[in-house]
């Protein structure tokens, strides 16, 4: 095995235990002697192969949340607004609230509103699912396509970080409503 191969692997298991640990143990309470001892590694490589602490715990939970939005809109094209909502929400139901995933989004958020880089990264995930959505959007000719996408975005993610609190959020009963705010013209419940 070279040696750059043994460097990627030792970081796949880094960048694998900080999910795991601020999934566990909230962003906060993740330390690089932790961190080191779960991916079975000395805590000099956990700087040597990130700038710090922290830019590990962002570049994992980032990966997680990229994850996440791409596979929730993974089958967006050509779908109504009706079919697409019910598989954006179908995939969302992989996420209880008390999984390791919804966890991790819950303090990765928290963690953001001390951590302007994270922030930013945070929004830049955002942003490509909001042009995904945009795109799908339009093609369904819903109206006002850009905020629509922001609105919704901002929505499944309440609805993500809510499940932690009310496992009923589910998707059978939050599609209905928000097929009625795609479409609002559609008063019968009929696909578009």
């Amino acid at each position: 095995m070279t040696a750059a191969t043994q460097g990627e692997q030792v970081r796949k298991r880094l960048l694998q235990a900080a999910t795991e640990l601020i999934s566990e143990r909230g962003w906060s309470a993740v330390s690089t002697r932790t961190l080191a001892q779960r991916a079975g590694v000395g805590p000099g490589l956990v700087h040597y192969h990130f700038a710090s602490l922290q830019a590990l715990l962002t570049e994992a939970a980032i990966q997680t949340l990229h994850t996440i939005a791409e596979e929730a809109t993974a089958q967006l094209d050509q779908t109504t607004p009706r079919e697409g909502l019910a598989l954006i929400l179908a995939d969302l139901d992989r996420y209880p609230g008390d999984d390791p995933a919804s966890c991790l989004v819950t303090e990765t958020y928290l963690a953001a509103t001390r951590d302007q880089d994270l922030r930013r990264a945070i929004t830049q995930v955002l942003d490509l699912l909001r042009q995904r959505l945009t795109t799908w959007l339009t093609a369904a000719a819903v109206p006002d396509p850009r905020a629509t996408a922001a609105v919704l975005a901002a929505t499944l993610d309440g609805v993500m970080l809510h499940r932690a609190l009310d496992p009923g959020l589910t998707g059978p009963t939050v599609e209905p409503v928000l097929h009625r705010l795609l479409t609002p013209d559609d008063h019968t419940g009929a696909p578009r």
